[in-house]
């Protein structure tokens, strides 16, 4: 992910509330992406904070979290702020002193912004139905296309197993 520690510092940042599902690894799926524990690791050696909220069952989140070493929230009721504020208070720190990362305008970015949370939109990975996801996508194009033209998306980049 291209996301630095030096770039989270810089705005304040402590502490990670991360998504599972098409952030860390495909939906659904229980092997995370290529990088993804490796970075989740490099952010822990720097010093911060992280959990993983997810709106799915204990028992995908679970044994998924377990890989990162992560502690976990399932079923958090996206957008609604309760899994942030949660992750925010288990963590220590303040909603201004977090940043959650997600793939999905209206749960992951719309609750981090109603939780007084900084939010990191970052584009989707993996394979998507179509009939589940098509039309959120298809809403959140606008948005997506002002993210790029500000020149501030993220994304996944496979070099050499380095992310940052």
């Amino acid at each position: 992910m291209d996301i630095s520690p030096e770039q989270l510092r810089g705005m304040g940042i402590k502490a990670l509330i991360l998504d599972a599902d098409n952030t860390l690894s495909s939906h659904a799926s229980q092997i995370p992406f290529e990088g993804a524990v490796e970075w989740v690791n490099a952010m822990r050696k720097e010093g911060f904070s992280a959990v993983i909220v997810s709106n799915n069952f204990r028992r995908r989140v679970e044994p998924f979290a377990a890989q990162f070493g992560l502690p976990f929230i399932s079923m958090a009721m996206k957008p609604f702020p309760f899994g942030y504020l949660r992750a925010v208070r288990e963590m220590g720190v303040s909603p201004k002193e977090t940043a959650a990362i997600g793939d999905q305008v209206f749960t992951d970015i719309l609750g981090a912004k109603l939780s007084g949370v900084y939010s990191i939109l970052v584009t989707p990975q993996g394979e998507e139905s179509v009939l589940r996801f098509g039309w959120r996508r298809r809403l959140e194009q606008p948005v997506r296309r002002k993210v790029r033209e500000k020149g501030i998306d993220q994304h996944w980049r496979k070099r050499g197993g380095r992310h940052g």
